[in-house]
């Protein structure tokens, strides 16, 4: 059986999580918070979540355990079976962590941690911020789903992306990001609606008190 490895904060780990679930796969949770001490290290090269063990051996980035399940695995695609479509959904995916996800999580320190970032940070992280949804509503599809008319490893990125740096967006700059993308605004209110992704809800905020204490303790 699949074993991933993680925590329910991650919203990495819950991109790999959803498609295991949309997928109908069976697969034991093993919670692990990376780090860098050797046992750690010996799971993930870099010490991050999340992980993927299987029967060869483990897994790690997001994207390549995502494309392995993709490969390797059965139920429901979450890519397009034609290539030029599954290209654009994939350049998806990589836009929207490249764009969206990592200049927004410079400035988690601010929007969920009460820590304070520079204004150089902030400013930087902004810019890119608007440049990386222009750069959405130009590419992403909202036909409902992102790159098309069913739940893609897009989807996956959007949401697990979008759910925290809306946050930063109203937190940290008051900006709601989504003003002018009323496609993109519904599409986050359907897959808010999907059994499984409120299933990763509940179980993000069983482990969010102590996640929160982890943080503190290391403050």
């Amino acid at each position: 059986m699949l074993k991933l490895y993680g925590f329910s904060v991650s919203n990495y780990y819950n991109m790999v999580k959803l498609a295991l679930l949309e997928k109908g796969l069976p697969f034991e949770e093993v919670q692990f918070y990376g780090g860098q001490t050797p046992e750690a290290l010996a799971i993930s090269p870099r010490g991050k979540v999340p992980v993927l063990k299987t029967e060869q051996g483990f897994i790690n980035e997001t994207s390549v355990i995502l494309e392995y399940i993709e490969q390797t695995q059965p139920g429901k695609a979450l890519l397009p079976a034609d290539p030029f479509e599954r290209a654009q959904a994939l350049a998806l995916c990589r836009e929207i962590e490249l764009y969206i996800e990592l200049p927004g999580r410079a400035c988690y320190p601010e929007a969920f941690f009460g820590m304070s970032v520079p204004d150089a940070i902030k400013e930087k992280s902004k810019g890119e911020l608007l440049f990386g949804f222009a750069s959405l509503g130009r590419h992403g599809k909202f036909a409902p789903y992102v790159a098309g008319d069913s739940l893609s490893i897009a989807d996956l990125y959007f949401y697990y992306s979008l759910s925290l740096v809306l946050q930063v967006g109203k937190k940290v700059f008051d900006v709601d990001l989504l003003a002018d993308m009323p496609a993109a605004r519904a599409l986050m209110e359907l897959l808010g609606e999907n059994p499984h992704v409120q299933r990763i809800a509940a179980d993000r905020d069983a482990e969010m008190p102590a996640f929160l204490a982890k943080i503190s303790a290391r403050k």
